[in-house]
């Protein structure tokens, strides 16, 4: 039938088609003098809720997750996916924007540790997942689905995979990020990793090695491309 409708060249078909071009291609006029101000009245309507439910629902209830936090805590309009139990100790004036994911593998440690510094950015999509410790320093920036974990989710041995064995605990590597340092969207910064000072992590890049001061690194796996001048 649908063969048909799109190729006859009958009568009832064309018409069917022309019907169907016409409301695809319908539309209506926009006088300025009308949809400015509705416009205006939408925004002014979007912006009150956004800003009701992230301080009176999304914030609140990230912040009762978090074992401490400064002042200047914000987060977007999502409540934040938080997983298992562990310390989540965050600093002054952050943003963690969007809907992210904190998992917390309490298994591979007593209590699992996720610390953000004093302002630094998260942008959204963002997952974390804490076997022992991720820690993010200060003025930071972290794009949109980047993907921090200190513990693989199955063991590397495959007779222990298949065996449904949990992570030997010399594969679970503290992640360490230190000051200033800027994350690119999609990146993925893996176990054991440290991050210096000061550095760029690329879009996408895949970090699978220590990171030195004020370096660039970019690719999968990431490489230095170069030394960032500091002043």
């Amino acid at each position: 039938m649908r063969q048909t409708l799109a190729l006859s060249n009958e009568l009832l078909p064309r018409v069917l088609r022309r019907c169907g071009q016409w409301v695809r291609n319908f539309g209506i006029p926009a006088p300025r003098v009308l949809t400015v101000p509705l416009l205006a009245v939408f925004l002014t309507l979007r912006s009150t809720y956004y800003f009701i439910v992230r301080v009176f629902l999304c914030e609140p209830f990230f912040k009762a997750y978090c074992t401490s936090y400064g002042p200047g805590l914000h987060t977007d309009v999502f409540f934040h996916w938080i997983q298992g139990r562990g310390e989540l100790i965050i600093g002054e004036n952050v943003l963690i924007d969007g809907k992210c994911s904190f998992t917390f593998a309490a298994r591979f440690s007593a209590q699992p540790t996720l610390i953000i510094g004093d302002n630094t950015g998260i942008g959204h999509a963002c997952s974390f997942t804490i076997g022992k410790k991720i820690s993010i320093g200060r003025h930071c920036r972290i794009g949109g689905n980047v993907w921090i974990f200190d513990s693989p989710g199955h063991p590397a041995d495959p007779v222990a995979r298949m065996a449904g064995s949990p992570v030997a605990d010399d594969e679970v590597k503290p992640v360490m990020i230190e000051d200033n340092v800027w994350i690119g969207q999609k990146a993925i910064i893996m176990p054991g990793v440290t991050i210096g000072q000061g550095s760029i992590v690329a879009a996408g890049a895949v970090v699978m090695v220590n990171v030195p001061p004020n370096t660039m690194v970019a690719g999968n796996p990431a490489r230095q491309l170069r030394k960032l001048t500091v002043e």
